[in-house]
């Protein structure tokens, strides 16, 4: 029997697991990489052809999605062994493994003393390790990714031959004898010597950037306000949130409240960022007793911090490195760029970029193919939603129900951005990249789409993008030589709602509130209700139209809305908006229209009443006042 099976089937043990359910059922044949997905070809009487495609159906391995199974009959070869084969490439839809959390057989033998990978950071196995960050092309094998520069030793190479180990076929696989190497640009240490001198620094509260999967971290003591308060200076980053990177469960539990659920999406396989209500010293003491000790400036005003646990060998051992030193159990984690750039990869990049900020390096010579920052999600309702989707999920595809064919690329927004590769019915997301108005996130997303275009082995036909012409991502859609579809902002956002619930049953009406979007008209959007479908849109209404003055600046100073609103100009000095002077200059601006424009944006009115009711004047980064607003609200609930 010939079997197909298609879904994230490489990068994952499966072709180990189908030989080892292979040999339990007393099956012949051989299993092989076609790049779209795995043939097997199997010999053995019914009920051992019955046996082993339960258990394919039933035990496949964790980190795997099987979609679809395809079964043929074909004349038996007289196979007498099964064997995996070398891979062959076939053209067909592709699916690309992300990258996968430490698991907790790789951390258990990472800490343990008498295993030949004790302490070694770069340790992975069938079921954990880098996946998409390494990849050069597909199929999944070790030539085609980063580590292919680094012959195995011995020892690795039984285990990577041998179907009876974790590491049978694992494509990542090392140890401390054959495997990557860390070390400290600019000094002399390595590997042990340059994880101590690390943590020593981070100890004392200094700032270090650490390479990890995806890119690389600033990092240092979540429990230090003073380091924090200087990595706030030198990021200019003067009350936006930090992450933070916690050693345990029980170190999550003693800072924050975890609710029913949340724990297997904090320890799973992805291990994204979740935004949790934080412990404070007034609201009483963990399950355990324990007390919290995060400082107040990691999320200056905010009840609430973003929490991921370890998801690298190395950021474990940056916490439990045993060389008799103390450690914090609390990291600030928070993604090494400059604000608005993407995640620094290279060295190049944190020597020019990230050394003004931080005291250390700590890099290691495994190269990232492609970015991947964090994914971040919160919790509403007792489930997860998806705030930014990057690492642990991307480049997984969502797949439709519809009938579509053709290849399509979607730029994505000028803010946050995010590309989409749609093929026939499969929509594969980007790790995150950035806000475009930086010239080095349109060069991170030329070159993603290139590198995705490569392991997809696909080539859109047409792109689609946002209308506004100053976009950066509008004008990289045209420098592209497609045909371009240009999408009104909101438009998109309820399309994108519908394709999330694979909606398929006609016109919808759709709510779409945000900040600002080009409208067809020529003024701001941002409070739209729409009739909308697949092929199109009409607008039936928005939010009270008002003036918004000021440019740029209007999107950051939240009381230049709140004047254009309120009809008593008296009552705006009084409370504190704004000056006389300041109010009259507002006023000249809309009466004579000047660097003025006329917008519905939702966005722009929760600042103005955050102003109005002396939250926010203004925001130092997109969303501020408003945060202040909700949270504010959240608290009267309460």
């Amino acid at each position: 029997m010939c079997i197909r099976v298609y879904g994230i089937v490489q990068g994952v043990g499966f072709r180990p697991f189908v030989a080892r359910i292979a040999g339990k059922a007393g099956i012949a044949g051989s299993v092989c990489n076609k790049g779209p997905y795995v043939e097997i070809y199997a010999e053995g009487t019914a009920a051992q052809t019955d046996d082993f495609l339960y258990r394919l159906s039933h035990e496949a391995p964790e980190r795997s999605s099987i979609l679809k199974i395809e079964k043929q009959r074909v004349e038996p070869e007289g196979e007498t062994s099964f064997s995996i084969i070398q891979s062959e490439k076939v053209r067909g839809d592709i699916f690309v493994s992300p990258d996968i959390a430490v698991c907790p057989k790789c951390k258990a033998e990472l800490f343990d003393k008498t295993n030949r990978r004790y302490l070694h950071p770069f340790i992975n196995c069938t079921a954990c390790g880098p996946r998409l960050t390494i990849l050069d092309s597909m199929p999944y094998d070790r030539v085609r990714t980063s580590m292919g520069v680094f012959p195995m030793c011995p020892g690795c190479g039984y285990e990577y031959t041998h179907e009876e180990t974790r590491r049978y076929h694992a494509q990542p696989v090392c140890c401390n004898d054959c495997g990557p190497h860390l070390y400290i640009p600019g000094r002399s240490e390595r590997n042990a010597a340059a994880l101590v001198y690390v943590r020593s620094v981070l100890r004392v509260g200094g700032i270090a950037a650490v390479k990890g999967i995806g890119g690389f971290h600033l990092c240092c003591d979540a429990a230090n306000p003073h380091a924090v308060a200087r990595l706030r200076a030198l990021k200019n980053r003067p009350f936006k949130p930090f992450a933070v990177m916690m050693r345990d469960m029980r170190t999550v539990r003693r800072e924050c409240v975890v609710l029913d659920g949340q724990e297997p999406l904090l320890d799973g396989p992805q291990k994204p960022i979740l935004l949790l209500e934080r412990r404070t010293v007034d609201s009483g003491s963990a399950p355990d007793g324990g007390r919290p000790l995060l400082c107040a400036e990691v999320a200056p005003g905010n009840p609430n911090v973003g929490v991921m646990l370890p998801y690298a060998p190395v950021q474990l051992l940056l916490f439990s490195y045993p060389d008799g030193e103390r450690m914090t159990d609390c990291f600030v984690m928070t993604s090494g760029n400059q604000s608005g750039a993407p995640i620094c990869r290279t060295d190049e990049d944190a020597l020019e970029y990230l050394s003004p900020m931080c005291d250390v390096i700590l890099s290691n010579d495994r190269v990232i193919r492609l970015r991947a920052d964090d994914s971040v999600m919160s919790w509403q309702n007792g489930k997860p939603y998806m705030i930014r989707r990057s690492r642990g999920y991307a480049p997984l595809p969502f797949m439709l129900s519809d009938t579509r064919k053709g290849c399509v690329l979607a730029a994505g927004g000028e803010l946050k951005n995010t590309f989409c590769i749609a093929h026939n019915n499969l929509y594969y997301l980007s790790p995150y990249i950035g806000d475009l108005a930086d010239v080095r996130s349109v060069q991170a997303l030329a070159a993603g789409v290139t590198r995705m275009e490569t392991l997809l082995e696909l080539k859109p036909s047409v792109v689609a993008c946002d209308m506004h012409p100053e976009y950066n991502s509008t004008q990289f859609a045209h420098g592209l030589g497609l045909p371009v579809v240009e999408v009104q902002h909101h438009y998109a956002h309820i399309a994108s709602c519908m394709a999330e619930n694979d909606w398929q049953n006609g016109a919808v009406i759709g709510v779409s509130f945000d900040g600002t979007g080009y409208g067809t008209d020529g003024t701001i959007w941002g409070g739209e209700f729409l009739r909308a479908s697949y092929d199109g849109f009409t607008r039936l209404g928005s939010i009270m139209p008002f003036a918004q003055a000021g440019g740029d600046l209007s999107a950051k100073e939240g009381w230049r809305i709140a004047v254009s609103l309120l009809d008593d100009d008296d009552l705006a000095v009084q409370i504190g908006l704004c000056s006389a002077q300041s109010l009259g200059m507002i006023r000249t601006m809309i009466a004579h229209r000047i660097n003025c424009v006329t917008s519905t944006s939702m966005g722009r009115l929760f600042d103005a009443v955050s102003a109005v009711l002396g939250y926010k004047r203004c925001s130092t980064f997109e969303g501020e006042s408003s945060m202040a607003l909700e949270f504010a609200a959240e608290s009267e609930l309460k």
